[in-house]
């Protein structure tokens, strides 16, 4: 499908209004902004976009499949955050969650929590090749671990996040990672060996900073966590072979099982463990005062798709231990929905292309292609709202232009990851940042600051073109 040439004072016009409408929205919703009406904003983005294109004769039709096209590309994502969801569910019911939080308890330090954070979500995303999975297995329970230790969750959140999207970037098993190099033409290994040169910097500065911040915390934040692990062990029973099914879902996920898959197994597994180690507890949410297949099937059928709360003796424990199943994830699937259908549109119209066309006129030195790559990757990430756009749309744009310049595509495919990839989670309208929001329960504007890793590697990669570091030319025959 031919889109038009817009200018681009015309293609920028949907996302100024955009910009403005979402920040008189947090500005009257707060918090709330994002239980509905940031949703309907990008609605009121897309109409403008699409009077737009109706103006540079772009048909409804045109823009209708566009939206279709970009609807359907989400599918996957959207079943996974329902079945993440179902999964959160039954992994409380089941005790796998409290199991986690009740043995970090016993080994949490302030001190050395955050770093730790970090290290043991970037070991997971690495092993995994995802974020998401690593966010709604271990970065649920580090969660929990922080807030009994007292510690600000946005920080705990920017660790969760730090190290998940490390292991995304550099993982093998990732799709991003994946997906860059065929963008800009490269190969897999020699793209992952290149992003070595600017990831380990940022994530040993980030590592340096979560340690700082962690010493902060040495003095306060005491929490007596010999009461807190009392009252989960009087609540479930605690056994370290309820780590089996986390186990088996890392395992599936590494031998590149489909994510739906292992994470419908995780669930399954999850409501069977429930049965053999909760059988008290499925009684108590049931109502009920005997344990019988009504009773089974209801307590595990509504942790997997509406609220379950148990309640300890405990407060804390109390706001811990709730989950909304996959009616939970209903609102950030409707936020991904709004999301494509205005990024949909902006593709539609011709604005995406206008705006990379825009920086690629602006790049007359290798510093400005490079500057150029990684601001269109963010602008594509907060209009189009999605990482994987903000990785194809770039690398499409800039391919010929890096390879006229006789860089390596390396340098392309190292650029959109740097930029691309890390930043999508700090966009609360991007598909990316609405996940993180909805599976850690922590609000972007909470760990926007403390995600270092995130927006010190765009920064790192600047530094690199900025001084000419590892800048790979092409071999000339």
């Amino acid at each position: 499908m031919k889109t038009p040439r817009l200018s681009l004072s015309a293609a920028l016009l949907p996302l100024f209004i955009l910009v403005l409408l979402l920040t008189y929205n947090v500005t009257v919703f707060g918090d709330d902004a994002l239980s509905g009406s940031n949703q309907f904003i990008l609605l009121l983005g897309g109409v403008v976009a699409g009077l737009v294109g109706l103006r540079n004769k772009v048909t409804y039709g045109q823009m209708l499949q566009k939206v279709g096209e970009n609807l359907q590309s989400v599918t996957g994502p959207i079943l996974i955050l329902l079945l993440v969801g179902a999964l959160a569910g039954t992994w409380l019911l089941s005790g796998i969650i409290p199991a986690m939080i009740d043995y970090g308890l016993q080994i949490a330090n302030p001190p050395f929590f955050l770093p730790a954070c970090v290290l043991i979500s970037a070991l997971v995303s690495l092993a995994t090749g995802s974020s998401w999975s690593t966010s709604a297995t271990i970065g649920i329970a580090l969660i929990g671990i922080g807030k009994a230790l007292d510690l600000p969750v946005g920080m705990v959140a920017g660790a969760v996040i730090s190290g998940a999207y490390f292991g995304d970037k550099l993982s093998p098993l990732s799709d991003t990672t994946n997906l860059a190099p065929a963008m800009a033409g490269g190969e897999l290994f020699a793209h992952i060996r290149y992003m070595l040169y600017t990831t380990l910097p940022s994530i040993v500065i980030t590592l340096l900073i979560f340690i700082v911040l962690g010493w902060g915390f040495s003095s306060s934040g005491d929490v007596d966590t010999s009461l807190l692990s009392e009252s989960i062990r009087e609540k479930f029973n605690i056994s370290p072979w309820l780590f089996l099914v986390p186990l088996v879902v890392i395992l599936m996920i590494i031998k590149k099982t489909p994510p739906l898959l292992a994470l419908f197994v995780g669930t399954i597994l999850g409501g069977l463990f429930a049965l053999i180690f909760q059988p008290q507890l499925l009684i108590d949410l049931s109502e009920s005062s005997v344990l019988n297949f009504k009773t089974i099937y209801k307590s595990i059928f509504n942790a997997i798709t509406v609220d379950t709360q148990i309640e300890t003796n405990d407060p804390l424990l109390n706001e811990l231990f709730s989950s909304g199943g996959m009616q939970g994830m209903l609102g950030t699937v409707w936020l991904i929905i709004c999301a494509m259908v205005f990024g949909g549109l902006m593709d539609a119209i011709g604005a995406l292309q206008a705006i990379s066309h825009a920086f690629l006129k602006w790049a007359q030195t290798t510093f400005q292609l490079i500057a150029g790559t990684a601001a269109s990757s963010l602008t594509v990430n907060l209009t189009a709202s999605d990482q994987y756009l903000a990785i194809v749309v770039p690398g499409k744009m800039f391919a010929q232009a890096y390879r006229d310049r006789k860089l390596a595509p390396e340098n392309l495919s190292r650029t959109l990851e740097d930029a691309g990839t890390v930043t999508s989670v700090l966009v609360p309208w991007n598909t990316c940042g609405a996940y993180q929001s909805g599976v850690l329960g922590v609000g972007v504007a909470e760990y926007f600051f403390y995600a270092f890793f995130n927006w010190i590697s765009p920064l790192m990669t600047l530094t690199y073109a900025y001084f000419k570091i590892k800048i790979k030319k092409l071999k000339v025959d």
